[in-house]
């Protein structure tokens, strides 16, 4: 489960990468509806924007602005030059690796991202569904007695008290719990 799930009301209206679900959005509902839209990270379970207006500019015809002199790097794709400080055998280590430091620097970034990301602790899963929870379900009956078993680890109890929940909220309540959050 990666990407990000967006919910109107009670009922799940798009789940899938940040930019699809945003076309998705844009694509269905009006802008009077996006402040209604509740959109979670599917990995942390914390509420998120979405940039509803990138459609808008991708379809707008693209002024040239006047290039400032260029720079250090690779602007047009993101890149920004700064300095990092490393010991000599880290500078050593570095050197010898294919692509050079900055490849292996962004590498070695990207690699360990993804690491985190498939790999949540239990108490960082307990968390996600805790936030979940508390915004779409805080209200609803038998909340505090799901979230005290939530903390008593006891899933099985979370499911049998979310059951009177909403259909939409109880399955994606269900997809966060079946992570390890025991």
């Amino acid at each position: 489960m990666a990407g990000v799930s967006a919910f109107l009301d009670d009922v799940l209206i798009a789940q899938g990468s940040r930019e699809a679900v945003t076309r998705r959005i844009e694509d269905r509902y009006s802008a009077s509806d996006f402040s209604q839209i509740r959109v979670f990270d599917d990995v942390t379970g914390r509420v998120t924007d979405l940039d509803y207006f990138e459609a808008a500019a991708r379809s707008a015809p693209e002024e040239k602005p006047a290039e400032p002199p260029r720079g250090r790097g690779r602007p047009k794709l993101g890149v920004v030059a700064r300095e990092i400080t490393l010991l000599p055998r880290q500078w050593e280590w570095l050197a010898t690796q294919p692509g050079g430091a900055s490849a292996t620097i962004r590498r070695l970034i990207d690699e360990s991202r993804k690491r985190r990301a498939a790999t949540l602790t239990a108490a960082e899963a307990r968390e996600g569904v805790h936030r979940f929870m508390t915004e779409m379900a805080g209200d609803r009956p038998g909340y505090e007695d799901a979230l005290r078993a939530l903390y008593r680890s006891d899933i099985e109890g979370v499911r049998a008290i979310a059951d009177t929940w909403p259909e939409d909220i109880r399955r994606y309540l269900n997809r966060l719990l079946d992570r390890d959050v025991a």
